[in-house]
Order: structure tokens, then C-alpha cells, then sequence
């Protein structure tokens, strides 16, 4: 366990790594690239940096099982004392346990390990009989019916029966009905040095169980295996089977005690196994916490047995976010599509004369006998307006139809819909007014350069605006504008009038194409999460 700087400062990294990967996106295997994520965030900060960090630490053994498997009762025989809630109400266990030696509880007082978990300690009791906290003769609630509500909390005890070098942690139920007992259950057993994985002679075969071994064998974790409530009669027969599992398995060489059923008056009426009953397992577990050499051998190869099991985990995340990041450029591309025929949509709207009609062609047709020139341009202004809102409303609803049929972009586009994106038609209303007063502008210093001091401005302004906007139909503004002010300086006018149309259009579309855009960025989906995933653990296997 000697481990160089360089090794914890590589796993430092990769842990940091690890943490920043996203997969936000619901594609094929995403939810496994979740839970793989948090599992190693867990171990890494749980365990293995804190072990590599300390390796004279107490050996922490974390018994945990199924529902009703007999864990805390093991654990306070294990102790000696009723350390932890045991009892026929489910589940009994939410607040776990960590009982060890009154000289090794600064190991566990601070943040070296479980950081996330607030500590709580457990008030003395005047004698061994005295209820626990949170039991129901002390008036508040037995603990399995305090609220979920708040920071998930470890109990801490301690007990001069377990010798120093050695703590042991009662977790909640693998299979709890309760999904934070769940979630907290795999945490716990993460951060061990030994997994005590308890079943029972009718659960053995369960399902639950046989993932964690599986996963223990997988990252080649030190195991212990307790088969508890066998009763007398089938006790060889059981015992057979379950080994024969374990061998088909490749489990063969775990070792294996059997705890027979026994009536609660066997261990002198206080709810405590004989200490025979558990000599086997209480015998392994102390000689593995005080033997130097069995203890460097089960501590070497837990941590061991991680760090190469990142070898093959470390490049699935890195799989995994590559697939986010190819979905999130999937419909990144929808979007610059959309919003890229929107933009050509209007130059192609325009040029048809799209925007002199309705109202605006009427203005035209009767200006300036019956209309004025700021009546036209309001005219014209409203038509560009609704155009513009049309056309960024159709490119809107074509990005959302893509992204809901796409089961990856259906987080995305939650995330916007709960997103404030503003509102679009003030927006597209106020940069069309922007261009009116830019063509406004453009009239004045075009009349001030021809030197026609007679003209007038504002119906300058407006037959720019027709004849920008009117396509074919609004010739006539174009010829009267060369007319009043000379054929160079109105080309000069109809050009920069057309260019300041083409930037107000994309302006615009390219604040709407943000606002969607802006939603995969919150997601922070991106290629270097993939790289830097593969960087650390290079850097890692360098390192080793």
C-alpha cells in the first residue's frame, strides 16, 4: 500500500473527470452510464483515494443483504451490544451504523470517508439494556419512521468489544422498497474494504443478492459470504447448494459461514447470537483487521481490484459520451437547418413582394394622395413583422416536432419549454422597428449627399422601404427615387436598404436559433468530456 504522488494525483484527475461527464440524453445505455458514473464517483470518494490517502486506516467491513437477512442482529452479536435497530418492521435499518473502537473514532468523525454522509453520534446509554436512540420508548419514533426529508446521516458508536484496526457498518437493505435506502446501500457497500454479503437459507438464490457478488467479482473486491437463518435440519443441504452457486459463479474461493436458526432465548434473551454462532466470521474478520500480512491482502486487493476494473469502465463513459455528444450534434443540426431555410424563406418572401400586400399594398397603391409616408412605413413595418413571426414560428415548431419524435431530445426540449426564452414577438417587433428607423436615417443622409434640400425625407424613407421590400411590384418607388435624387445616389440608397434588411433578418433568426441552441448548451454535452475520460486514464495507467 506504499502509493506514490503522482498515482493519487492521477486518480485525483480521473475522479474529477468522472464527475464532470454528463448524459443527460435519454439514448441506449445512458441510464447505465449514469449509474457507472455514480458508482465510481462513490468508490473513488468513498473508498479508494481515502484508502490510498491512509492506508493505516481501520479496516471498515460493511455488512450488508437483503430485507429481513438478519444484518443488524449480526452486526450487535458481532459487537456484543444492541448497537443497531433490529426488529420485524421494514425496513429496519435507514440510518446505517458504523460501530468501532472508541481509539479509532477520529477515522470516522471527519470527512475521510462517506464525505457526503452527516455524522451523528450516539448518545451514551447508562447500560447495555438502555433502548437505542430513536427506539420507540424514548417517546419521538423508532428510526425507520423518521422523515426522509434532509441530508442522508451515519451513526456512529463505539465499542471496546471490537478491537482496534477493525469498524463495522450495518447498511440499509439492497432490495428496500425505499429508493434512498437502495441508493444508500450501494454507496456504503462501495466504500469497503470487505463486502459481508448476508442472505438467508429461503433468499439465497435471489436475484438482488447475486448482482452484488457478481459485481464484487468483478472488481475483484475482498468477500466474505454469510448464509444466515438456516435452520438445523437443512443446514448441510443449503450449505452445499449455496457453494455450489458461488463455485458456478467462479465465487468458489469466498468465504463462507453459516449461521444457523436460532430462537431469540439462544443468546441469552437479548436479542444477541451465541457467541459460537458467529465465531467463524467475528474469528476472520479480527485476524484480517490485526494481521498485518492478511490485512495488507484483503486491503491491496479491494483497491487493487478497482483501480483495473477502470481500465474497462473508465472507456464505457467514455463511449457513452461520445454518443451524447453525437446526439447533441445531431440536433444541433436540426436547428442550423431550420433556422437557415427561415432566413432564406424571408429573402425569398421579400423578393416576391410578400410584404407589399394587404394593408401595405393599399397604402401603396393609394400613397401619397390618401396616405401618408408614415402610414405606409407603419403598414409595411406590421406586414415585415408578421412575416418575420410566421417564419421563425414555422422554423420554432419544426426544431420541437424533430426533437419530440427523437427520444434523445426529449430532455432537451423539456429543458426549453421550462426555460424562460422571452417572448419572440416583442423581439422580432423591435428589431423590424430598428430597421425602419435605420432606413429613416439612410433617407436623410441620402438627401443631405444628392444636395436636394426640397426633398422630403420621410416619403424618401418610404419608397426605399416599398422598393426594398415590394420586390417586382414596387418598381415604381425605385424610379421615383431616381427621379428626385439621381440614379447613382437611389441605387446607392436600395443597396445599403437591402443590406440593412439582410443583417436585421439574421440578426433576428440568429437570437431565435440561440434561444434553442442555448438549451442543448445548458446540457453541457461536448466532445471533451469524451477526451479528457481518456486522458485520465491514460494518465493512470501511465502512473501505475
Amino acid at each position: 500500500m506504499e502509493v506514490r504522488p503522482q498515482l493519487l494525483d492521477a486518480l485525483s484527475a480521473l475522479r474529477d473527470r468522472v464527475a464532470a461527464a454528463r448524459f443527460p440524453l435519454a439514448l441506449p445505455g445512458a441510464q447505465r452510464a449514469r449509474r457507472n458514473r455514480a458508482e465510481l464517483l462513490a468508490q473513488l470518494d468513498d473508498y479508494l483515494l481515502p484508502r490510498l490517502r491512509a492506508p493505516e486506516a481501520p479496516l471498515l467491513a460493511v455488512v450488508g443483504g437483503s430485507t429481513g437477512s438478519g444484518k443488524s442482529t449480526l452486526v450487535n452479536s458481532l459487537v456484543g451490544a444492541p448497537v443497531s435497530a433490529a426488529g420485524v418492521l421494514r425496513p429496519t435499518t435507514r440510518t446505517p451504523v458504523l460501530v468501532c473502537h472508541p481509539d479509532d473514532q477520529h477515522w470516522f468523525a471527519g470527512r475521510r470517508v462517506l464525505p457526503d454522509l452527516t455524522r451523528v453520534w450516539t448518545p451514551p446509554r447508562a447500560a447495555p439494556g438502555d433502548p437505542l436512540p430513536g427506539s420507540r420508548d424514548e417517546g419521538y419514533g423508532c428510526a425507520a419512521e423518521r422523515p426522509e426529508e434532509g441530508p442522508p446521516e451515519l451513526r456512529l458508536e463505539t465499542s471496546r468489544n471490537l478491537p482496534p484496526g477493525l469498524a463495522l457498518l450495518d447498511a440499509p437493505d439492497i432490495d428496500s422498497l425505499v429508493i434512498r435506502n437502495r441508493d444508500l446501500a450501494a454507496e456504503l457497500i462501495s466504500a469497503a474494504d470487505v463486502w459481508v454479503l448476508v442472505t438467508t437459507a429461503a433468499r439465497y438464490a435471489d436475484a438482488v443478492p447475486w448482482n452484488l457478488l457478481r459485481t464484487a467479482k468483478e472488481y475483484d473486491v475482498s468477500l466474505v459470504a454469510v448464509l444466515d437463518r438456516v435452520p438445523h435440519q437443512v443446514a448441510e443441504d443449503v450449505s452445499r447448494q449455496y457453494g455450489a452457486l458461488l463455485d458456478r459463479a467462479g465465487l468458489g474461493h469466498v468465504p463462507r459461514f453459516t449461521i444457523p436458526e436460532l430462537p431469540e432465548s439462544a443468546g441469552g434473551g437479548n436479542g444477541l447470537l451465541p457467541s459460537t454462532a458467529i465465531a467463524g466470521l467475528r474469528g476472520w474478520l479480527v485476524q484480517h483487521a490485526v494481521d498485518p500480512v492478511a490485512r495488507a491482502a484483503v486491503v491491496s486487493r479491494t483497491a487493487d481490484g478497482v483501480i483495473a476494473s477502470l481500465g474497462a469502465r473508465m472507456p464505457d463513459l467514455a463511449g457513452a459520451s461520445a454518443a451524447q455528444y453525437a446526439a447533441a450534434v445531431r440536433m444541433a443540426q436540426v436547428v442550423e437547418d431550420a433556422y437557415a431555410d427561415a432566413a432564406e424563406r424571408v429573402r425569398r418572401e421579400v423578393t416576391d413582394g410578400a410584404v407589399l400586400a394587404g394593408d401595405a399594398l393599399t397604402r401603396w397603391q393609394n400613397h401619397p394622395l390618401v396616405s401618408s409616408p408614415g402610414e405606409l412605413l407603419d403598414a409595411l413595418v406590421e406586414s415585415l413583422t408578421a412575416l418575420v413571426n410566421c417564419v421563425v414560428s414555422d422554423a420554432d415548431e419544426q426544431t420541437a416536432r424533430a426533437w419530440r419524435r427523437d427520444r434523445a431530445s426529449r430532455s432537451a426540449f423539456e429543458t426549453r419549454a421550462a426555460a424562460d426564452t422571452g417572448d419572440a414577438v416583442g423581439r422580432i417587433g423591435a428589431a423590424v422597428r430598428r430597421w425602419r428607423r435605420c432606413i429613416e436615417e439612410l433617407a436623410d443622409e441620402g438627401v443631405r449627399d444628392a444636395e436636394r434640400a426640397g426633398a422630403d425625407t420621410d416619403r424618401v424613407a418610404a419608397h426605399i422601404a416599398v422598393s426594398v421590400l415590394g420586390g417586382r411590384e414596387a418598381s415604381a418607388a425605385g424610379e421615383w427615387l431616381a427621379e428626385s435624387l439621381g440614379a447613382m445616389s437611389a441605387v446607392r440608397l436600395l443597396e445599403r436598404g437591402g443590406q440593412l434588411l439582410t443583417q436585421a433578418v439574421n440578426r433576428v433568426v440568429e437570437i431565435e436559433r440561440g434561444g434553442r441552441l442555448e438549451a442543448l448548451d445548458v446540457l453541457d454535452v461536448t466532445p471533451q468530456h469524451q477526451v479528457e475520460l481518456i486522458a485520465a486514464l491514460s494518465a493512470l495507467k501511465k502512473e501505475r
